[in-house]
């Protein structure tokens, strides 16, 4: 009796010890295959859901409270081991709201948008009462890809299933058919909220690190902005704006990423993620 009544812990505590043994395995056998970044192992999802017993709630909180607790700094090596922890995760638990928050906030601001906001689509798809990760992924398919039909159809979606917000996100879906949104300035607000929101220090220092990021580009978009007007010609290079004075230097990028010029356009630029190929 006492055994079957204690049986899910014990399964839980097995589970934890055999993974603690894993990774202390891993650690020491060399492998020439497996390369790890930064001494940090993703687990598979299919490894972690035999480690903890075939529960896969339990696998996916315990790996995203590891992948937040680890962090990731400002280079690629950390991204592209956060960007693999929060694919396991998904895998694990597609309803998983921490999860989703994070990809959100650093991977989709942090270079790795596509990686991102697959982890939204997922979240959208299972968490079917919650307006928030439909309203994620239709922010960023408009900012990122200018892809103004999907973006409304997930606003809509997202209006649905809202209560206070309902209004707000209709009325932003019917401004992105009409092309009335300034993007750069909407997701730089959009970003700040959600770094004055967090709470959790780290996450805080990371989502500080992707509006800074951001208001190089609202820079960027603003002198070049300024030039046309000036001129009357669209910009051809962007070291004309500094020619001409309206940028003393470029802006830096904090996650050392930085921003593009293409199709007349700046943009973020995009991590490289190996394995992964551009569309």
């Amino acid at each position: 009796m006492f055994v079957r009544r204690y049986w899910p812990l014990l399964l839980s505590l097995l589970g934890l010890a055999m993974y603690s043994a894993a990774l202390q395995w891993r650690v020491r056998t060399p492998s020439p295959v497996v390369v790890v970044a930064e001494g940090r192992v993703v687990v598979a999802a299919p490894v972690l859901l035999g480690l903890f017993g075939g529960d896969r709630f339990l696998a996916a909180n315990l790996e995203v409270m590891r992948l937040a607790a680890t962090g990731v700094g400002s280079g690629g090596a950390g991204t592209d081991y956060l960007i693999r922890a929060q694919q396991e995760v998904a895998e694990l638990n597609p309803c998983h709201e921490d999860n989703y928050y994070l990809a959100n906030g650093l991977l989709t601001w942090g270079g790795a948008e596509r990686e991102g906001s697959e982890v939204l689509r997922r979240a959208s798809a299972c968490r079917f009462w919650d307006e928030y990760p439909p309203f994620f992924y239709g922010f960023n398919k408009f900012f990122f890809e200018r892809d103004v039909e999907v973006a409304a159809l997930y606003l809509e979606e997202a209006a649905s299933r809202a209560t206070a917000n309902s209004a707000g996100f209709r009325k932003f879906a019917i401004m992105l058919k009409a092309e009335q949104v300034q993007d750069e300035r909407l997701a730089l607000e959009f970003l700040q909220g959600e770094h004055d929101q967090a709470s959790d220090p780290k996450l805080k220092a990371m989502l500080a690190k992707r509006v800074q990021r951001l208001q190089g580009l609202v820079a960027l978009r603003e002198a070049q902005r300024r030039f046309e007007e000036q001129v009357g010609q669209s910009l051809a290079a962007p070291e004309q704006l500094i020619e001409r004075g309206l940028l003393v230097a470029f802006p830096e990028d904090p996650l050392k990423l930085g921003y593009e010029f293409i199709d007349g356009r700046f943009v973020l630029k995009k991590l490289k993620v190996a394995g992964v190929e551009e569309r």
